[in-house]
C-alpha cells in the first residue's frame, strides 16, 4: 500500500488559505478523485455546512468538534481529505492526520500558523514539521500595503492585549492583516 501525503497551507487572516484549499480540492475533483472536506464546528461565521473563503467561494464540508471525528467520518473511498481552520483542533489532530496519511490519503489542510499574539497556533508547529509540502501565503498589510504575515486583532479599533483570549471567531470586524512593521500587540493588563 502506498502512503499518502500531507500538504499544509498557512498564513495570516486574509492571505487566501481557504481559497487555495478549495482550489486544490476542486482540482482533484475535476480529475475524478474522491474528495471529502471537514471544518471545525467552532467556525460558524457563515454556517457549518461549507468551507467559506472570504471572497465568497465555498465547498461542502462536514463540521466536527474533535479530531477523532474526522477519522470516524472519513469515507473509505475518499482519496483526498481537506481540513479547513485546522489550528482550532485539539492536539489529537496530528495523530488523526498522520493516520490518514499512513493509510494512503492525501490530506490538504489550511490554517493560521500564528495566533493574534504572533505565537505558533495550537497544533500547527507539529503539522508544519511533518508536512510533505508547506505553502505560506501572505496577505496585504491593511496599513501600508506591504506583504503581511501577522494577524492583527482589534478591540474597539485598538490592538488587542497579549492576555486576551486566543480564540475569537471573526473577520474584518475584528482582524486585519499586518506586516511586521505595522503589527502591534498591546501589553497585557493585569
Amino acid at each position: 500500500m502506498h502512503k499518502g501525503r500531507l500538504e499544509i497551507i498557512c498564513g495570516s487572516m486574509f492571505s487566501g488559505k481557504t481559497e487555495e484549499l478549495i482550489r486544490r480540492l476542486r482540482r482533484a475533483s475535476y480529475a475524478r478523485a474522491s474528495v471529502q472536506a471537514f471544518k471545525h464546528a467552532f467556525d460558524t461565521r457563515v454556517g457549518t455546512a461549507h468551507i467559506h473563503a472570504h471572497g465568497g467561494d465555498r465547498l461542502p464540508a462536514a463540521a466536527v468538534s474533535k479530531s477523532h471525528e474526522i477519522i470516524e467520518l472519513c469515507q473509505p473511498e475518499a482519496h483526498i481529505i481537506g481540513i479547513d481552520e485546522i489550528q482550532f483542533f485539539d492536539m489529537g489532530i496530528v495523530h488523526a492526520v498522520m493516520q490518514l496519511v499512513e493509510s494512503g490519503k492525501r490530506v490538504v489542510a489550511s490554517g493560521l500558523d500564528l495566533d493574534f499574539r504572533g505565537v505558533p497556533f495550537g497544533p500547527m508547529p507539529e503539522l508544519l514539521a511533518r508536512a510533505d509540502e508547506v505553502v505560506k501565503l501572505r496577505a496585504v498589510c491593511a496599513h501600508c500595503s506591504a506583504d503581511a504575515h501577522f494577524t492583527q486583532r482589534l478591540v474597539n479599533g485598538k490592538p488587542a492585549r497579549a492576555n486576551d483570549p486566543v480564540v475569537l471567531i471573526g473577520a474584518e470586524e475584528c482582524y486585519q492583516a499586518r506586516c511586521r512593521n505595522c503589527y502591534v500587540l498591546a501589553p497585557a493588563n493585569y
